[in-house]
């Protein structure tokens, strides 16, 4: 990990940090029901997304050009610029919110509809 860069999520008033440069964001799609993962990178300038992969493909959800098969997954490296943050809103169709792991630390984020988590570098 690049020294003092972490991953903070602000959800329900809390902040909580994760000692972890990587972290993979997974959900189900609200209309399809399939699952999507996204492998960011926490850097000093923000979050890097690396590797997008969707299990199947449908409305909303279309693998990139470069998608290869693996496994039943459809993954590709995404051309998107450094996010300074990312923020999740619940829109409550899903049954449930993402699940985010860093490290062998994962948990639900923005189960409840309405609910928000943000996610960004901590401040040095």
């Amino acid at each position: 990990m690049s020294a003092g860069v972490a991953l903070c999520l602000l959800s329900a008033g809390k902040t909580t940090m994760f000692a972890a440069s990587i972290f993979t964001l997974s959900w189900t799609h609200s209309v399809q029901k399939t699952e999507w993962r996204e492998e960011w990178s926490v850097t000093p300038a923000g979050l890097q997304l690396t590797q997008a992969s969707v299990k199947g493909s449908g409305a909303g959800m279309e693998p990139g050009p470069d998608a290869v098969l693996r496994d039943g997954w459809w993954t590709w490296q995404p051309d998107l610029p450094i996010q300074s943050r990312l923020s999740l809103a619940a829109s409550g169709a899903t049954g449930g919110g993402w699940t985010l792991c860093a490290g062998s630390d994962c948990r639900e984020v923005g189960a409840e509809a309405g609910e928000t988590a943000v996610l960004s570098p901590c401040p040095r």
